[in-house]
């Protein structure tokens, strides 16, 4: 029976862990996971009975298999959730599915609504030329932005950066206005700064004929508009118990398959032996260093640590992992008894509290990237539904620069600071509890040496018996589908002696959109 180490127990982690001994009896598999929680970014904390979801999680693919494979952990909700049962909202159910009234293990149908928040008004998120969003700018602004669109179309830049890509989307104006501060706080990077390939993702293409169309239907008094709704909801599934409850599970079935997950592991070290194959890793548990040797290795860990980590590798491939950057995560988790924001939507809600699940902040006077509304996400994320709001206020920072370093209690009261100037509460008065969680290397970036990722994916490839997988894994920004898919693909490799490792590296290359997640 052959050894194998899994590196990590996020999404793409476990789901090779679990697909490796579902698949096969030949394999003797263990998880190392450096923090007491499965799931990764995708975890979920539960503080005393407010559950905090890390980045936002919609689980939505076009992939029929990872369908499939959330279905077999969490099945769909056969009868309604509680605030549904409540607001006599109807929902999609599953003929056979659980009961969440009853039973935990359960996935939710929810309605998607995400908007930026900008100049205390809501957009589309994402920004879509139509009546509302030049309603909420104003004439002026409104001919700023058509003009700068139709300048866009006629005169194409060539695209070398981030703000190349957004300003042949948008025009300049709506760049200026909708994607250059939050990219730049989101990144600590100006977008001229950044590689264009990661907007490919994350930006849905427009046309000159739909701006044309709204700026004259908005001469027309008698033009019947949309509700600003319509465009904004979408279905997603989303677990009960927030995301991080899915890779609980998915644990749960790993270990009733066999295999052994072990927290409180930090790998520091893999070995190689002259022929370029990995014999042994070394990790930290309690203050000792442990080594132990194994046939296959399945890493999740961030590509700069998995190669600093390494002997013998070449000069330039070292100072390509090395000089890899990341953006790091805080949260805020602030319970409200209420929130200021007015639902003008037909949304109901509980609470007639506006229907988002993560609102994108674009205001310039605050840090504050997005904040999340946990309520509606699901209604068993909040102890005290009915009387009390539980937002997440997420704030993108570097490890070890001021916010990151910032004590407990001065960034609770940073937040509540931003808040109040947002117009989101009164005063901190309005305040029941807060809790504050971080998150090392939430977001691989795009820039410094990420130029020759490829250079550096190459070597990986050719280290024989190692198989790099999920976000952190190939350092590409992927969404729960992607991640899970590189891991279906590993699996694959190794099951079937596969020896060429490009279908794993190829997953989250093409430009069509799969998951919409953090």
């Amino acid at each position: 029976m052959k050894k194998v180490y899994v590196i990590g127990a996020g999404p793409a982690g476990l789901t090779a862990a679990y697909e490796l001994l579902r698949q096969s009896r030949d394999y003797e598999v263990t998880v190392l996971e450096e923090s007491d929680a499965m799931g990764g970014i995708s975890k979920t904390v539960n503080y005393k009975g407010n559950r905090m979801d890390m980045g936002g999680h919609r689980f939505f693919s076009k992939v029929p298999e990872v369908n499939e494979w959330w279905n077999r952990m969490l099945p769909l909700q056969g009868a309604p959730a509680y605030d549904d049962i409540r607001l006599s909202r109807n929902v999609e159910l599953s003929a056979d599915g659980p009961d969440p009234e009853r039973e935990d293990r359960v996935m939710l149908k929810r309605n998607r609504v995400s908007r930026i928040y900008y100049d205390q008004k809501f957009f589309d998120y994402p920004i879509s030329l139509k009546w509302e969003t030049f309603a909420n700018m104003g004439l002026i602004t409104d001919i700023v932005a058509v003009c700068s669109y139709l300048a866009s179309v006629i005169h194409k830049r060539e695209e070398k950066s981030l703000e190349d890509f957004y300003i042949n989307r948008f025009g300049k104006k709506l760049y200026s206005m909708f994607f250059e501060r939050y990219t730049e706080n989101l990144w600590g990077r100006h977008p001229r700064e950044i590689d264009p390939s990661w907007g490919a993702q994350r930006a849905k293409g427009l046309s000159v004929f739909a701006i044309i169309k709204d700026m004259f239907g908005k001469l027309l008094p008698n033009r019947k508009t949309r509700h600003v709704e319509t465009s904004l909801i979408e279905s997603f599934s989303y677990p009960k118990l927030g995301p991080g409850q899915l890779w609980d599970v998915t644990a749960e079935e790993i270990r009733k398959l066999g295999g052994t997950i072990l927290c409180g592991c930090r790998v520091t070290n893999l070995h190689k032996d002259a022929q370029n194959h990995i014999t042994s890793l070394t990790y930290e548990k309690e203050g000792q260093h442990i080594t132990v040797e194994g046939d296959i290795f399945i890493s999740s860990m961030p590509v700069k640590d998995l190669v600093g980590g390494m002997n013998d590798v070449p000069a330039h491939e070292a100072e390509i992992a090395a000089g890899l950057p990341y953006r790091d995560y805080r949260t805020l988790g602030v319970l409200i008894r209420k929130l200021n924001l007015q639902n003008k939507t037909k949304i109901k809600t509980i609470g007639n509290i506006v229907p988002d699940n993560w609102i994108y902040v674009h205001d310039r006077t605050v840090q504050i990237g997005r904040f999340q509304i946990y309520n509606n996400w699901s209604p068993y994320m909040v102890a005290d539904l009915e009387h009390t709001v539980w937002v997440g206020l997420e704030y993108f920072c570097s490890e070890g620069d001021e916010l990151w370093n910032m004590p407990e209690e001065d960034f609770s009261a940073f937040g509540i600071s931003e808040m109040i100037k947002m117009g989101l509460i009164d005063s901190a008065e309005d305040v029941l509890d807060t809790h504050a969680e971080s998150v090392k290397k939430a977001y691989p970036a795009y820039f410094d040496t990420y130029s020759e990722i490829d250079t550096l994916a190459a070597y990986l490839k050719s280290i024989d018996n190692l198989y790099c997988v999920g976000r952190n894994g190939q350092h590409r920004y992927n969404n729960i589908d992607h991640s899970m898919m590189t891991s279906f693909e590993t699996v694959k490799n190794i099951v079937n002696g596969i020896a060429n490792k490009d279908n794993i590296w190829n997953v989250n290359t093409e430009q069509e959109y799969h998951e919409s997640g953090s």
